[in-house]
This record gives C-alpha cells, structure tokens and sequence, in this order.
C-alpha cells in the first residue's frame, strides 16, 4: 500500500493488495480520520468493501473507516482488466 498526499489530495493505492499489520491498519485510520473532512481522498483497492474487514484486521475498524470514506463519496467500481493485464494477453506486436 502506498500513501502519498498531494496539494489537496490524500491518495491511498493498493489497499488490500496485502492485508495490514495493526500499526498500518491505525495510521491509515487516523489519517483517514484527521483527512475526510479537510482534504479528497482517493482510495485505490482491488477489494470489495465487504472484505475490508478482512484487510484491516478488525471488522469495526474497517466500518468506521468506511463510514468517514463513504460520507460525501462518489464511488466506482471498474470490473475490467488491468492495463498490465490487457498488455500481457495482446497478441504481439498489437497495442491495446
């Protein structure tokens, strides 16, 4: 998982990739908390958030963490293939 704060922007990429030691799970809570009213935050992850409490270690840690990420969201889902992915299966020679 990567964090990186832009001017104005919070992004998080990755969540979920790998779940999260207790620390990581608390200081992305916390920056989460300090950050959902102040700034966009963009959240990158590859997991439904029915499987967030799976992610963070602690199922009332990842409601409370939705609940700041979801108030005032919009949110899309991609059901696609990555653009890794799509440049692995295309034939040679042919961009996708």
């Amino acid at each position: 998982m990567r964090c990186l704060l832009l001017i104005g922007v919070c992004v998080v990429d990755e969540l979920g990739h790998l779940p999260l030691p207790v620390e990581a799970a608390s200081a992305l809570f916390r920056v989460l908390s300090q950050r959902h009213t102040k700034t966009s935050i963009v959240m990158i992850t590859n997991r439904g958030v029915g499987s967030w409490g799976e992610v963070v270690g602690d199922n009332t840690v990842a409601a409370t963490m939705l609940d700041r990420l979801l108030h005032r969201s919009a949110v899309l889902n991609l059901d696609s293939d990555s653009y890794r992915h799509r440049d692995h299966n295309a034939p040679i020679g042919e961009s996708p």
